[in-house]
């Protein structure tokens, strides 16, 4: 029994005649794998399109279908198309006039395996914004919201959970969509990283919706995914307002942190100001939808990354977040290790826990947050004197720190030196990283 989300039909404001609805087609033909969840896919749109009132749906089921019904001829009857969980390469009369007609201001909606079709016609995948590349086991994430007063998504609030098959893409540019949801973790391994899930775009004069949700029958049950799936398609036809323009992702301190005198370190795009402490080492570090994230393959090493000013009394604030298991460190003046590391479990204080000064001081409290939850950090070093508070807590008060850590660039603990993020232990990202030289 599904029990969906009902919107009033849209009346003509000067006539008081109802707007005709909407004409799509839902295309579920499939020439790869074939979803068990189609059949409960064109339930759901048919009856979405019934009790909105919006638009009417007819299906494309099979070849021949797809060979009358989606002549230019016959598209240029339709508002749109909905691409529900196809597959493989399909036999569209002409594939080319297909997307002209969809960039001369026609409405193409896509949901999960969309992805995975037409791998071999780059205008295609160019026009969706993104292509399948692989997935792992089902698992439970955290959608993170992108637009809270976007159509498609402003129902979720800041985030939506849900369990389904998390596809991973590739030929995804995020300068050239606009996120609705979006993973800042790997959905399996939790590994730092962007891993988008929805999207709005412009092609030409049409518009594009796809979202990677809706591998399962339950999620085509859901009625936050019903919701999801409705504002994407009377965005798409036009029928209500929402952003398509890719987000800027540059980061910029706070006009209050600007007047304290901060300046960011890292602009959230690219690597600007930033260098590898070894330039022979492995470029293990991207910038990732406002993050620095520093990814090692297996077996191999990853690389410090250093600033190329330097600083010598100053506080710094950054947010990190870090997997299972994984380790690194914060350098003041690349010679001061602040330890950074997965020990939520263990929840002993030494120094070479989270928040440590490493080999030199430990922790006053424990405040380390589980592994996949962003970290914030405040740090002030003057002269030889270090306070750092961790998580919004005072770990570190005026502490001497007169030597150096381990890992350190050099020796000379009372120079400026750059800041140094240490890349060559395990998997990490850092946002909002800011800086303020002291007198």
């Amino acid at each position: 029994m599904f029990r969906l989300l009902g919107t009033a039909a849209m009346l003509s404001m000067t006539t008081g005649i109802i707007a005709a609805p909407k004409k799509l087609l839902v295309v579920t033909v499939t020439k790869g794998f074939r979803h068990g969840s189609i059949p409960t896919a064109e339930k759901v749109l048919g009856q979405l399109a019934k009790s909105s009132g919006d638009f009417e749906v007819d299906y494309v089921r099979n070849d021949g279908d797809m060979k009358t019904k989606m002549t230019l001829e016959s598209l240029k009857k339709l508002d749109g198309v909905i691409f529900a969980n196809t597959t493989g390469d399909l036999p569209l009369p002409d594939r080319e006039a297909f997307v002209q007609w969809i960039k001369s201001g026609k409405a193409f909606i896509g949901m999960h395996s969309c992805s995975d079709t037409f791998h071999g016609f780059p205008a295609f995948v160019d026009m969706l914004g993104g292509e399948f590349q692989t997935h792992g086991a089902q698992a439970t994430v955290e959608c993170l919201n992108q637009d809270l007063s976007h159509p498609a998504v402003r129902h979720f609030g800041e985030s939506f959970t849900i369990h389904d098959e998390i596809y991973l893409l590739k030929s995804f540019h995020r300068n050239r969509v606009h996120g609705l949801l979006t993973l800042d973790k790997h959905p399996n391994s939790k590994m730092p990283g962007d891993y988008p899930i929805a999207w709005s775009k412009k092609v030409g004069n049409g518009s594009i919706f796809y979202t990677s949700l809706g591998h399962r029958n339950d999620v085509w049950e859901n009625e936050k995914y019903q919701a999801h799936v409705l504002g994407g398609i009377r965005w798409a036809l036009g029928l209500v307002k929402g952003d398509s323009e890719p987000q800027d992702t540059r980061y910029r301190v706070s006009q209050e942190e600007k007047k304290e005198g901060f300046k960011s370190l890292f602009n959230g795009v690219d690597l600007d100001g930033w260098k590898l402490r070894n330039p022979d080492g492995l470029k293990s570090w991207s910038a990732q939808n406002g993050m620095l994230v520093n990814e090692i393959p297996s077996g191999k090493h990853g690389t410090d990354i250093v600033t190329n000013s330097k600083f010598r009394d100053f506080v710094v604030r950054y947010e990190y977040m870090i997997p299972a298991g994984s380790n690194s460190g914060f350098y003041l003046r690349g010679r001061h290790e602040i330890q950074i590391l997965d020990d939520y479990k263990n929840g002993k204080l030494n120094s070479g826990g989270n928040g440590g000064i490493y080999s030199f001081s430990a922790p006053s409290k424990f405040v380390s947050r589980k592994p996949g939850q962003w970290q914030t950090t405040e740090a002030t070093i003057r002269g030889d004197l270090v306070t750092v508070m961790l998580n919004g807590v005072k770990i570190h008060d005026g502490l001497k720190v007169d030597r150096s850590t381990g890992g350190h660039l050099d020796e000379n603990v009372d120079q400026p030196g750059p800041v140094m993020l240490q890349g060559d232990h395990g998997a990490i990202a850092f946002r909002k990283i800011r800086i303020k030289p002291l007198q």
